[in-house]
């Protein structure tokens, strides 16, 4: 069981399956082989859906959830194999060893890093097919937007909106994504994180926003400032 453990904790749930499943073949319970497969693979793609679009993921620790999943393989070994495994190596049978245990369970990980990867990239050119990118100035000022959501005409009204209210100048390019959300506009610009740190530096912000809503009565204004890539 504390090979499942560190297996399942560097490998994933896709080691831990591995191991669990090896056991009920040893054991000679094939009917149960698929069943740990189809609850490993399931698992894994579950994980694979929250890390790429369960909103509190950033919020939480990294090591929270490999803690989790590791705990019930464990719990799961100890409850519905304990037994036969300590009557197996009573009567002679043997064990893996730990080098083997770390070997599958870093292949493991390969494995998973690669799947989540390929997954991600995916999901990605998925989302990205309709985002279109217009430059707009001397600047080259990058507005991107969504074009199932956002209509062009739109975009280029709130670029000009932006050069009367100076910030499309000719200075560094700004670069920025547009969103509409019902009948609001959702504009993210991406910006420094000291600029999030100093209130008199969001004045700046503050006013561009007030400035921009006097020119769109008919939509609300939200500025989210970006301070990540």
């Amino acid at each position: 069981d504390k090979e499942v453990w560190v297996g399942a904790f560097i490998g994933g749930p896709l080691v831990a399956g591995y191991q669990i499943a090896k056991n009920y073949k040893v054991f000679g319970e094939r009917d149960k082989v698929i069943k740990t497969w189809f609850v490993a693979i399931a698992s894994s793609i579950f994980l694979f859906y929250i890390s790429m679009f369960a909103p509190f993921i950033d919020r939480m620790p990294n090591f929270i959830i490999p803690l989790i999943y590791t705990g019930m393989a464990y719990l799961l070994v100890r409850i519905y194999q304990g037994e036969k495994i300590i009557d197996f190596i009573r009567s002679g049978g043997k064990i893996h060893s730990w080098w083997k245990t770390l070997g599958v369970a870093l292949l493991g990980l390969a494995i998973s890093s690669g799947l989540y990867l390929g997954t991600f990239l995916v999901v990605e050119a998925i989302i990205n097919a309709n985002v279109i990118t217009k430059n707009y100035g001397t600047s080259k000022h990058n507005i991107s937007f969504d074009k199932t959501n956002v209509q062009e005409s739109e975009i280029d009204a709130i670029a000009d909106g932006f050069t009367k209210t100076n910030l499309f100048d000719n200075g560094q390019p700004w670069y920025i994504f547009v969103q509409k959300v019902e009948n609001n506009y959702e504009i993210a610009l991406s910006t420094e994180k000291s600029v999030l740190k100093n209130p008199e530096n969001l004045e700046f912000f503050i006013q561009q926003r007030k400035d921009l809503q006097a020119l769109f009565p008919g939509n609300k204004i939200v500025f989210n400032l970006i301070a990540e890539t």
